[in-house]
């Protein structure tokens, strides 16, 4: 379990899962396993020696469209809210409010403000233990 401050997932959004899953397989050994998503979609979990390390996610559309193919890192945040009540006046950018993913926990997607994007959230256990 990550802790406050620390990356906490990894995850790659692309329009190839099938290339990707079998490029991540054949170059270092990881195994996926598919779960379905409450929307209804699926959600590829990669394992390392069992291990979940990251996530796969299927973007919609074609390679044309907006959303290019992207490793998203996610780092764990205690206290969502205070951090992101911080994040404009750092110069930094809320490119999607917060969302809570079933299982998962509270996120928010963010440009820092050098430009890079990054996911911050509040695992659910975390949730789970300040109520």
């Amino acid at each position: 379990m990550s802790k406050h401050g620390e990356f906490n997932w990894n995850e790659l959004q692309t329009h190839h899962v099938d290339k990707v899953i079998r490029f991540y397989h054949e170059t270092i050994g990881w195994e996926f396993r598919a779960e379905r998503m409450p929307s209804g979609g699926t959600y590829w979990i990669g394992l390392s020696a069992e291990k979940p390390v990251c996530g796969v996610l299927e973007l919609e559309g074609t390679d044309d469209s907006r959303d290019t193919d992207r490793w998203v890192t996610y780092v764990h945040i205690d206290d969502l809210d205070k951090a992101i009540s911080r994040i404009e006046s750092l110069g930094g950018q809320v490119l999607k409010a917060p969302w809570v993913v079933p299982g998962v926990g509270r996120v928010v997607w963010i440009r820092d403000p050098g430009g890079a994007e990054i996911g911050w959230v509040t695992p659910e256990t975390r949730i789970e233990n300040t109520q």
